[in-house]
């Protein structure tokens, strides 16, 4: 049988389901603030696995995605327990803003402290409540505001070989290893505290993407099963692959202030040298070529047309085997559609 799981002073005993209003600061109008927390605890033993969206408060898909995950039949009958919060930074949801009132990253502020600047304190709770109370985790994000991603895994693997296998589980067509996990994290708090978390980046900010929302889907249903909370049922990665790992990646940056005309989209090939687009001044004229710095896939692109010199236009990543990677885009996009399509 398992056990009781305690979040916020409210149990949930084994086979039960329920929703918990995490109490945040109220806002300055007096208004209360809660986090909502939806617990699903099986009757049998298993893992306890969180599943978290909008750190950043204008990265929607992942709401999305835990609102579809939810709804499936399969989720009412798993072992274990599942932890799922669709928002986990209200304040900046709300007002659409990445960012807490405090203008701090909240997902640069764990693990927080009870008494330290609000963001550090939301840190703190999400710590006690959530991560120390379970065994695995995967974050959802998408790119920053203006910008669009390719689905893609990124994960410590040096952490363990279960995340390894957690990261091929997923699906992605691309896995990302970070091999330094940046201070303040929730990953690095996360795997200080032994559990393994996966950060899924999809899509871009304040925009839903059909794409990056059902291959989110499948791949939190993909590790579910691989962590025998759900029956694997024959649709997902098969774990005994190896994932398609990028060695490294760069952003290539605008060689003038201008006008962009993409050339090249998410997925695509690209050789050292070649033509990914074209900046321009408003009448067409001073054109200068965007070169790919390297041999690579493009994983994220601006979706802003309008450039300063030096800002970031394409997110190439190297691998030692392209071609396995491009046969794994190819799938994505028999399954789900393109992501780079609106």
């Amino acid at each position: 049988m398992n056990t009781s799981i305690t979040i916020a002073d409210t149990e949930v005993l084994p086979g039960e389901k329920k929703t918990i209003n995490v109490p945040l600061p109220d806002l300055y109008t007096s208004t209360d603030i809660n986090m909502p927390v939806h617990v699903i605890n099986g009757k049998e033993a298993g893992p306890r696995l969180f599943v978290s969206a909008a750190i950043h408060g204008n990265e929607i898909n992942g709401v999305e995605i835990i609102h579809r995950l939810l709804n499936l039949p399969e989720i009412s009958s798993l072992k274990g327990t599942l932890v799922a919060i669709p928002v986990v930074n209200v304040y900046g949801f709300i007002s659409q803003s990445r960012y807490l009132p405090d203008r701090r990253d909240l997902n640069r502020s764990f693990p927080g402290s009870s008494k330290g600047s609000m963001a550090s304190r939301l840190a703190h709770l999400f710590t006690n409540e959530i991560i120390k109370q379970c065994t695995h985790g995967i974050d959802l994000h998408t790119a920053a505001i203006g910008r669009t991603n390719l689905p893609q895994i990124r994960a410590e693997l040096s952490f363990s070989m279960e995340i390894k296998k957690m990261a091929c589980a997923f699906g992605s067509p691309v896995v990302m290893d970070t091999k330094k996990l940046l201070p303040g994290s929730i990953r690095e708090t996360a795997h200080k505290n032994g559990v393994p978390v996966l950060l899924y980046e999809a899509g871009e900010a304040l925009r839903f993407n059909e794409v990056s929302i059902t291959a989110g889907v499948s791949g939190v249903i993909g590790v579910m099963q691989f962590l025998e909370m759900l029956e694997p049922d024959g649709s997902h990665c098969d774990i005994s692959k190896k994932p398609l790992l990028a060695s490294s990646s760069n952003w290539v940056r605008a060689p003038q202030s201008g006008i962009l005309r993409a050339v090249a989209n998410l997925g695509t090939h690209v050789e050292e040298g070649e033509v990914i687009g074209i900046i321009s001044d408003p009448f067409g004229d001073n054109e200068e070529k965007v070169l790919a710095s390297a041999c690579g896939i493009i994983i994220g692109r601006t979706k802003l047309p309008l450039l300063y010199e030096g800002e970031a236009c394409f997110h190439i990543a190297h691998f030692h085997e392209p071609s396995g990677v491009l046969k794994a885009i190819e799938a994505l996009h028999n399954q789900h559609g393109n992501p780079d399509q609106e």
